[in-house]
């Protein structure tokens, strides 16, 4: 019997013990970076604009993005895609070399038709962005995954409900990605929306049905493949195998940068007033990519992308 698919971004505990691992002959984990900090705070800054017209130069017209706002799913979809697209099995170091995101595109690797790279990109859409795919998930769940990670990165200091206000109220200013809402809009309504240009795909029809959402991204890329090498791609990134390379390549200072991937997770997690913050701005956007308000007596606030 082979063993379970990945749920994606599944939890991984961390390693007891004083040395986190290391007296048993386990990777440590990293310690926080005051760099690193010290980038995510520029990054919600005016500087990052002309950082990010810059980061754009060098495009090809074969490249295609894989676009998504942070902890929607987009590192089990890479460790696969990545399976799939090259044969070899995937680690941290080897995908993360190969499918560079938007910040490293010059170090990208060809791995689609006319020398072509997957790009990955937590940007809101751009127009150099010409053909992508868009990976969405439910903004209830993805505020409690981005909070365990910027808290785990010691990028975000406040209590939770600080953040769910910073991460759809009228000053939202968690990461340098702007608001959930006006991410998901900003695609939604792009020149490229509703054309073969652009693949929109739901977290939770992905984790629902992966053999055919990952036959039908990657005929999107243009890449053939067929039912068993998607099949092998899953199997090798099963939560016995995410948990092994997550052991060897840590990627976080605690915890785990894979988590549980669950959907409809926020239910018992989130309190009814933080239900509500989000839902009052982000329900718009919800219900167009349809998923259901638990508050049905709001009025969704409409998105200005």
């Amino acid at each position: 019997m082979t063993e379970p698919y990945l749920q994606p971004e599944q939890q991984v505990e961390a390693p007891m013990g004083k040395n986190n691992g290391a007296s048993r002959g386990e990777a440590p984990h990293k310690k926080p970076d005051k760099i690193k900090r010290f980038r995510y705070l520029l990054s919600k800054t005016k500087f990052r604009v002309p950082l990010y017209w810059i980061r754009h130069r060098g495009l090809r017209t074969s490249d295609v993005f894989f676009g998504s706002y942070p902890r929607s799913g987009s590192t089990w979809s890479r460790f696969t895609l990545y399976e799939i697209l090259t044969g070899r099995e995937a680690g941290f170091d080897d995908v993360n070399a190969t499918l560079r995101g938007i910040h490293r595109l010059k170090r990208g690797i060809p791995v689609l038709p006319g020398n072509g790279r997957l790009l990955g990109s937590h940007e809101q859409y751009r127009k150099e962005y010409k053909r992508a795919l868009y990976l969405v998930r439910d903004a209830r769940d993805v505020v409690l995954s981005e909070y365990s990670y910027l808290k785990a990165m010691d990028f975000f200091r406040g209590d939770f409900d600080q953040f769910v206000e910073g991460f759809v109220g009228p000053n939202a200013r968690i990461n340098g990605f702007g608001p959930w809402h006006r991410h998901v809009a900003s695609w939604l309504d792009s020149p490229i929306a509703d054309t073969p240009n652009l693949l929109l795909i739901r977290f939770e029809d992905l984790r629902g049905n992966p053999e055919k959402s990952f036959e039908r991204i990657s005929e999107f890329l243009g890449v053939k493949t067929s039912r068993e090498v998607v099949q092998r791609a899953l199997t090798n990134n099963s939560i016995k195998r995410m948990k092994e390379k997550e052991r060897a390549a840590p990627q976080l200072p605690s915890d785990s940068f894979v988590r549980s991937g669950s959907v409809q997770g926020w239910r018992g997690k989130l309190t009814p007033s933080q239900i509500e913050v989000i839902e009052k701005y982000a329900g718009s956007c919800l219900v167009r990519l349809g998923y259901q308000l638990s508050t049905a007596s709001l009025e969704p606030a409409q998105v200005n992308s």
